[in-house]
């Protein structure tokens, strides 16, 4: 099957928003007292951001280098992150309603930028109101069907209870009379095999886009395994919008799910921990990575030549039409925050965002970590954005701004193939090629200096980026013994800790 792909992603850098968190406008009313902005978020409170507080932040992304804005769910829900949708087809008041999706759309789309949605089909919040139908109704509701109910609820022989964990318990209790996920009462687990759910899912995901978002993430697709639910859901998209980009949230390599028929890309947790291990090396935080029940499985300690065979895999895994829209990460709402993986390293963070930026697929980066926000498991991955004129860390920053233009100036940074030039204890050379332009992106995230040898045109002059707060690296003397005579070969030497991007435009 042909593989069809939308052309935009493949030059978008992507900036992931909890709208609770980044901004709260004057213009949004708030019905009754808010956490404090600047206190550690809690499980249950609710900052007050909201998309005018977006919105009228466009500019100083714009600035930052995005093109693309990733929206955790909007639509109304009782909980701060929104993952337990009551109503699918409104916009959160707490978050401006309708009126205030459509002013962020708009102004983002003035200034060139698309905007992609978070859905999640597989489960709802108890407050879903077919959900409340059965509750009020048992075997009677005309609803009974769009739920996992048990047996004895259907035959009326027992009731729905929805609050099983009102003793006390923070999280406990097992759903009573029907399934949910990862049995929590609050997230009752939706039918999807029954036609009349899959026809509403699938009319709420076009008339999103109709209302002008460009795309979907779709949280946990994997609970729903059903790949006719999924190439439907592709199909009725794509009629709505040709250039919506599909996006699942699937942690591992799934290659099944991109051939073409279902999404265009997943969340590119592979490479986001492969890098993490690579420019953490042994500052890593394992015992905050230990905590984390995804990261322990998938976070080693990796060398450069390690980084590189991890690397070489995750770009032959799939087709190359797939890797060039891979949403690359390097941390997001469900992780703890890169900088406080990295053991608060700042070059670390730095390298990993240098790589993230200059791999194929698109960056995504997750509020706050331009400006060095640090966090641990939820709910503390998830603080509010700092206020003030120079809110957070300038420098980083400055440094993401930075290598965020020199990809949108050069295409080989962006677009192309990519193979490992070199390999160094702690260090590794990539290069890009891409409509007749190379690039070559060198780390080096060790304590020590790294000399690699590397194959570089002789009739293509080649010049260093600057790259604000690291050491940079040169190219050596051609009579270096490193070289060997080898034809072509230079020797890239990288100071401790060190990096350097080269370009030929």
């Amino acid at each position: 099957m042909p593989i069809d792909m939308p052309e935009w992603v493949r030059d978008a850098v992507f900036y992931q928003i909890f709208p609770d968190r980044f901004a709260s406008s004057a213009a949004v009313a708030k019905p009754g007292p808010l956490e404090p902005w600047d206190a550690p978020p809690t499980a249950h409170g609710f900052k007050g951001g909201d998309l005018i507080g977006i919105a009228e932040h466009l500019d100083d992304l714009l600035d930052l280098g995005v093109s693309a804005l990733y929206l955790t769910p909007i639509v109304m829900s009782a909980s701060n992150h929104r993952y337990h949708a009551y109503d699918y087809l409104r916009v959160d008041p707490l978050l401006g309603g309708d009126p205030a999706l459509r002013i962020l759309l708009d102004g983002a789309h003035e200034r060139g930028m698309r905007v992609i949605l978070d859905g999640v089909f597989n489960h709802c919040g108890r407050g879903f109101w077919p959900f409340h139908h059965v509750v009020e109704n048992g075997a009677a509701s005309l609803y009974r069907n769009w739920f996992h109910l048990d047996p004895t609820v259907l035959a009326g022989l027992g009731q729905i209870d929805p609050y099983p964990d009102r003793g006390g318990r923070h999280r406990g209790g097992e759903a009573r009379g029907y399934r949910a996920w990862w049995n929590l009462p609050a997230l009752p687990k939706l039918n999807t095999d029954e036609p009349a759910v899959r026809d509403y899912l699938l009319g709420v995901a076009e008339h999103w886009l109709r209302f002008g978002a460009d795309g979907w993430r779709m949280d946990v697709p994997q609970e729903i395994d059903d790949p006719s639910f999924w190439r439907a859901f592709r199909q009725r998209c794509r009629a709505v919008d040709p250039d919506s980009y599909l996006v699942g949230e699937i942690w591992d390599e799934a290659p099944d799910w991109l051939r073409g028929d279902r999404f265009d890309a997943l969340m590119n947790y592979p490479l986001a921990t492969a890098i993490l291990g690579f420019v953490g090396g042994p500052n890593l935080d394992v015992g905050l990575i230990e905590r984390h029940d995804t990261y322990r499985r998938m976070i080693d300690i990796l060398d450069g030549p390690a980084f590189a065979q991890r690397l070489e895999r995750l770009m032959t895994n799939y087709d190359p039409a797939v890797i060039a829209v891979q949403l690359n990460l390097i941390g997001s709402h469900d992780t703890p925050r890169a900088l406080s993986v990295l053991g608060h390293d700042g070059l670390a963070l730095r390298h990993a965002m240098l790589l993230q930026a200059t791999l194929p697929g698109a960056p995504c980066i997750y509020y706050g970590d331009e400006i060095g926000m640090d966090g641990g498991l939820d709910p503390d991955n998830r603080r509010a954005y700092p206020t003030g004129p120079e809110p957070g860390d300038r420098a980083v920053r400055d440094f993401v701004r930075s290598i965020m233009a020199a990809r949108r100036a050069h295409v080989a940074l962006r677009r192309g193939s990519v193979t490992v030039a070199a390999t160094g204890e702690r260090a590794v050379a990539i290069r890009r090629e891409a409509d007749g332009h190379l690039a070559v992106v060198a780390v080096n995230p060790g304590p020590d200096a790294a000399r690699l040898v590397i194959r570089l045109p002789d009739d293509r002059p080649l010049r260093a980026l600057t790259l604000p707060d690291l050491p940079v690296g040169a190219i050596g003397d051609a009579t270096d013994s490193a070289v060997g005579g080898e034809a072509n070969a230079s020797v890239v030497v990288l100071p401790p800790t060190g990096a350097l991007v080269l370009v030929d435009d």
